[in-house]
């Protein structure tokens, strides 16, 4: 087990998802998965005991917007065959965030040594899945451009609470002109499986952004320009938070940023 800083990022958007993983088992990367195996279903990631699984679902199924579940593994087993043939949820992301009472007691690279056969992997979808289709259909994305993560914000929204799993809804937030905003909204729709269309677009105070320039997460300001609006989706890091927030005794999620990287296709997820 390792706990080594994030490493410089090789050239990976041709790599295949397998050799992705490779790299990541073998502790030769630990960092950010976003320039990874394009045109690749990349996911987020929760690990949490039986007992609190059924209430776990449940929410994700309550706030499919924000949860969008893609994968939900056996109890105690560590694979997952539905996302990839070789996919060990132990060792294939990049580096673990592990919670013990909700705060943060180690960042591992992997996590044979905590896996336990009371242990349930949840995964759900993450925006980087239609963000390529937004690129591929005319839609400036700038973060991207400028090589920064998506900024986020927590809201003003709650989520619908279920057992010790409550919060606020988080959202990411691209600055789009109006008429790629309308585009964006048609390409996003068709990708329920990774947050779908935008929750909101415009007037951030509605939603209890007070300042677009100090967003919680990611926090680089999105520098908006005066021909812009924002557009905010549904994040996955809403669920994150609720499982830190429950403070249960045991959960392990992905770092952020440091994705579930599956042999899915994005278009895969698609509604044509």
């Amino acid at each position: 087990m390792s706990t080594a800083p994030f490493t410089t990022e090789p050239a990976t958007l041709s790599l295949t998802p397998h050799e992705a993983r490779r790299l990541f088992r073998t502790g030769q990367y630990a960092g950010y998965t976003s320039s990874f195996s394009r045109g690749y279903v990349q996911a987020s990631l929760g690990i949490l005991p039986q007992k609190y699984a059924l209430d776990f679902a449940t929410y994700c199924h309550r706030n499919a917007k924000a949860c969008p579940l893609i994968a939900i593994g056996n109890v105690g087993d560590p694979y997952l065959p539905m996302l990839g043939d070789d996919l060990d949820i132990r060792t294939d992301v990049p580096c673990y965030r592990v919670f013990r009472d909700g705060e943060v007691v180690e960042e591992p690279t992997d996590i044979k040594h905590l896996w336990r056969d009371d242990l349930v992997a949840f995964v759900w979808g993450c925006s980087f899945s239609f963000e390529q289709a937004l690129m591929d259909a005319g839609v400036t994305l700038r973060d991207i451009a400028r090589g920064d993560n998506v900024v986020m914000y927590e809201t003003n929204i709650d989520s619908l609470a279920v057992g010790a799993f409550a919060g606020k809804i988080v959202v990411t937030m691209r600055p789009l002109v109006p008429a790629q905003a309308i585009l964006a909204i048609q390409v996003t729709s068709r990708f329920p499986s990774v947050h779908g269309a935008p929750i909101h677009i415009g007037l951030p105070e509605l939603i209890g952004i007070g300042d677009l320039e100090a967003p919680l997460f990611n926090g680089k300001p999105p520098q908006m320009r005066p021909d812009e609006i924002p557009v905010f989706w549904a994040c996955g890091v809403t669920p994150r938070l609720a499982l830190q927030r429950a403070r249960l005794p045991f959960c392990i999620t992905h770092k952020p940023g440091s994705m579930v990287i599956s042999d899915r296709l994005n278009t895969s997820l698609a509604i044509l």
